[in-house]
């Protein structure tokens, strides 16, 4: 329902199901359908306790970044929902004493049993968008690796968003404010994010985005109106407009359904492009980024994939390390740079 930017609602979901399941669909599409399928009642409620164990060989959550002891540790979520009209209200908690030896956990560390907020939100839905304030992840990219841009590698933390639009174009907005640093002096820098995108599915085939992704910083700074317009191009308004300081990336999306159950899909972020001084002594390196993705069927029973993402040696991190892509020093999109990933899997 929404080829590169996750999460998308249960009800889109559930209308995909729908059209799919016909009497030659796998047992899954149906079963499915009756899990993301609302009750005939418009008013509904649900809570759960899930309870297990977390096993690793480092602590850190990226494999391929090993950092960290090894270990098992108990794990327990509670869920709480329910949604009434348009509206739903949303809980988890979780006990996970794992956290507190991940380095980048950014709560309290002394703690034997720590807890923390997976989700927390409220959302009102309507035919033409919706409304957010919470905490949950996000993730703007190809499946299968962190988004470039924003992605669901860090901790959530608390933003306001909407969407707006129909099925063919679609806004997406989101802002939140960072965890404040010091500089040397000892003032208190305070640090926001905001984030949008428009969304166009050209046809049936074939999906593109084009978003924005901005940190601010600075003594006393505020969030700047300018920088929360969702419709403004964050990088006229901060390169060619008033010129205040603010680390702007560029992203571009697009996935193609190409046939035979085949689907292309990449992203394309810019950070800093070197158009001047291109030979003399300030000049710094482009940063950008690049994942191209595939995936498909193999038979009836498998299905494959296969990624490959490029990222410069300062893709995420600026010459003011207050403006860093970074909040509390883990990526708020992809977490490291200067690094090429090719990735196949088979399920």
């Amino acid at each position: 329902p929404s080829p590169m930017v996750r999460p998308f609602r249960r009800a889109d979901a559930a209308r995909v199901l729908a059209a799919a399941d016909s009497a030659g669909a796998a047992p899954l599409v149906h079963a499915l359908r009756g899990q993301f399928e609302d009750p005939p009642n418009q008013n509904s409620w649900r809570v759960g306790i899930r309870a297990g164990g977390q096993a690793y060989s480092h602590i850190r959550r990226d494999v391929l970044h090993p950092l960290g002891p090894d270990g098992v540790r108990p794990y327990v979520d509670l869920t709480g929902e329910a949604t009434f009209g348009p509206f739903a209200l949303v809980s988890r908690p979780a006990a996970e004493p794992r956290i507190v030896d991940d380095p980048e956990w950014p709560g309290r560390t002394d703690l034997k049993l720590a807890w923390r907020m997976v989700e927390a939100y409220a959302s009102a839905q309507f035919k033409y968008g919706s409304v957010f304030y919470g905490q949950m992840d996000r993730n703007w990219g190809p499946a299968g690796v962190a988004g470039i841009g924003l992605s669901n590698y860090g901790y959530s933390q608390v933003e306001s968003g909407f969407d707006l639009g129909t099925r063919t174009l679609r806004l997406h907005a989101l802002a939140r404010q960072l965890t404040d640093e010091q500089d040397a002096l000892g003032n208190r820098i305070h640090r926001y994010f905001f984030a949008h995108r428009l969304g166009l599915r050209a046809s049936n085939r074939v999906n593109l985005g084009l978003w924005e992704t901005v940190v601010l910083s600075g003594v006393d700074r505020e969030f700047d109106g300018r920088y929360r317009n969702p419709l403004s191009l964050l990088l006229l308004a901060n390169q060619y407009g008033l010129g205040s300081n603010g680390n702007v990336m560029l992203g571009l999306d697009a996935s193609w359904r190409a046939g035979k159950g085949v689907t292309l899909q990449t992203q394309l972020a810019l950070d800093d492009l070197q158009y001047k001084n291109t030979s003399g002594p300030d000049r710094y390196p482009n940063r950008w980024a690049l994942t191209l993705s595939a995936f498909g069927p193999l038979g009836r029973a498998l299905g494959w994939r296969a990624l490959y993402t490029q990222a410069s040696s300062l893709a995420f991190r600026t010459l003011d390390p207050f403006e860093n892509l970074t909040d509390a020093g883990v990526g708020i999109g992809r977490n490291f740079a200067d690094q090429d990933q090719t990735t196949v899997t088979v399920t």
